[in-house]
């Protein structure tokens, strides 16, 4: 499935370099990074190698760029390699500049001082002096922008967290007491203490617990991190969906929309759209954790989809964020692949065709009893158009879904429109469910799916109604189709849908076997076999869909973005941003 990197497909994701030389150099930097990082971590482990290390950096010998001994230093080490692999270029500016006033100071001490007897200073300089030659050499692959509030908002972090460690430090040191030191000596030892781990020794008239130390180092540690955090956040995505940009949307989905049952749900207004040179096709995308996440198929014409694609891709390496796809169809997913995406099956689209829809056989019972038993209780339903609700019963319809709705988060992104209600969506169709007192129990709310078709958008039912009444409604959709001209009909989404089924069978595999097992635990927690369960009944057309990526390493990545993006996971709001989060 995955590519080695030298396949004619993986080089189409890469951006046009320079040089075979400026490739290699700036791999140097990268490469040295971690490894004085993974040295670090080592000597942060090991006392005698730390104090060593210590020694020379304090005496009469300097080690080189970024190896001092420490836990601080192996993340800010590891930290500026992951910006470097990125190929963001604040990262190339920061450590240009440190390992070049490293190289400075190196230079000078073994001029104007006695540390020019010691060989090991020539060595240390002329290593460092290397990584600042491969780095500079290596400048035109550093071509990833960031956003331009980085340098504001870390200097903001630095300070206010600064301000808050020392006020925490000082009070821990006061605290543990007692000591003749005055406060000034406190505050001075807490700021030694986290910019260059000063040893109480210097500090005699101090009495600090080992606990106090550590806590005080790792305060600096989490500070150091959400600076470079801060400062390293990959740019806001393109302004989201604009009125012109929807106005076109919706003018392609006109001419195309019949071909995915995905593609309304790129109308969300919490996207981002690039179209494609001509104009005749565009990729929808949120902007996630440093993920370009798109999600369905392209919109418009299936020849322009390529022209679309490239912009999206080239928008995404520009910016460092990795590219990703949810939800594409089989035909979708081919032209992703085509440009340098691997494909990797989620689980299967219901989709019901009402021309070959029964309720007659065996493998019905169920669903028909269902019908039944709902259908004598005295439940009726009230199948229309968005378009010709009546303003008064739109609000009674928003307010009972608000109430009906599992939690305050609204989850959803590849198969959810996010809003109900709006003016914009009048072909919409809406389905009401309503008892034999004449009170709402329970709506459906569909999407168009071209002309002739449906896609399920959002379900609420009163937890206090019958049993079976979704299935109720969806049959009577079914079998009330003609009154909206519905020809078919997309269903809830089943993930992992052939691993339930193929798991479930006589001679299944022992991988397989623990496969299901696996989700069979999980679906305690999350809805995967209850959904798949759920549209199996209604015996539909199996559709499936892919995840998109660009390499394996990028999946942990991809699926916490997706995660946030479905709404299954929520950031800390310090440092989100409008439209996707943190970076």
């Amino acid at each position: 499935m995955t590519n080695t990197d030298n396949s004619p497909r993986r080089r189409e994701l890469l951006p046009r370099r320079c040089s075979k030389l400026a490739r290699r150099s700036a791999a140097v930097p990268v490469w040295y990074l971690r490894v004085v990082g993974a040295l670090n971590l080592v000597c942060g482990v090991s006392i005698s190698l730390r104090n060593q290390v210590d020694h020379h950096n304090s005496g009469q010998y300097f080690t080189p760029f970024m190896f001092f001994a420490g836990f601080s230093s192996a993340a800010a080490a590891i930290f500026l390699g992951m910006m470097l692999r990125r190929r963001k270029n604040a990262a190339w500016i920061t450590v240009t500049g440190l390992v070049g006033g490293y190289v400075a100071l190196s230079v000078w001490a073994l001029c104007y001082h006695d540390y020019s007897q010691h060989p090991f200073n020539w060595a240390s300089t002329a290593v460092s002096l290397a990584v600042l030659v491969f780095t500079v050499l290596g400048r035109r692959e550093f071509y990833a922008k960031g956003d331009r509030t980085n340098p504001l908002l870390a200097s903001y972090v630095l300070g206010a967290g600064a301000a808050i460690a020392v006020l925490v430090g000082t009070t821990l040191v006061t605290a543990v007491g007692p000591d003749k030191a005055d406060v000034n000596d406190r505050i001075m030892f807490v700021v030694l203490r986290m910019v260059t781990l000063i040893r109480t020794d210097d500090f005699p008239q101090l009495h600090v617990p080992h606990w106090v130390d550590l806590s005080i180092n790792l305060t600096s540690l989490a500070l150091l991190l959400l600076v470079l955090y801060a400062l390293f956040r990959s740019p806001r995505g393109k302004e989201l969906l604009s009125e012109e940009d929807e106005g076109r949307l919706r003018s392609l989905l006109e001419r195309h929309g019949g071909r995915d049952s995905l593609g309304y749900f790129a109308l969300r207004r919490d996207k981002s759209v690039i179209f494609s040179p001509s104009g005749k096709a565009a990729v929808t995308y949120r902007e996630v954790g440093g993920v370009s996440l798109a999600s369905g198929d392209p919109i418009g014409d299936v020849e322009a989809w390529p022209g679309a694609i490239e912009a999206w891709l080239a928008e995404a390496r520009e910016h460092a964020w990795i590219p990703a796809v949810m939800g594409a169809s089989e035909e979708g997913g081919t032209v992703y692949a085509r440009h340098g995406l691997d494909a990797l099956e989620l689980g299967d689209e219901a989709v019901v065709e009402v021309a070959e829809f029964t309720l007659e056989g065996r493998a019905m019972r169920g669903v028909r009893q269902a019908y039944n038993r709902v259908q004598r209780a005295g439940y009726t339903t009230v199948v229309r158009r968005h378009a010709d609700i009546p303003e008064e019963e739109m609000a009674v319809l928003l307010e009972r879904a608000d109430q009906w709705r599992d939690g305050q988060t609204e989850r959803g992104f590849s198969m959810a429109l996010g809003r109900l209600g709006d003016p914009a969506d009048g072909q919409c169709v809406m389905v009401e469910c309503y008892d034999g007192e004449k009170k709402l129990r329970a709506l459906l709310s569909f999407v168009p799916w071209g002309t002739k078709g449906l896609s399920l958008d959002l379900m609420r039912r009163d937890r206090n109604s019958e049993n079976g009444l979704m299935e109720f409604m969806v049959l009577d959709l079914i079998q009330n189709s003609s009154a909206v001209g519905v020809k078919r009909v997309s269903l809830n989404f089943a993930m992992f849908r052939s691993v339930f089924e193929r798991g479930a069978r006589l001679g299944a595999g022992p991988v397989l076997r623990m496969w299901r097992a696996a989700l069979l635990f999980f679906s305690r927690w999350w809805q995967i076999e209850s959904l798949y369960r759920a549209n199996a009944k209604y015996r539909p057309i199996w559709e499936p869909r892919y995840l998109l990526f660009d390499k394996s390493a990028s999946l942990p990545r991809i699926g916490l973005a997706s995660a946030r993006a479905e709404g299954f996971v929520t950031p800390p709001s310090l440092l989100s941003r409008r439209g996707g989060g943190p970076r």
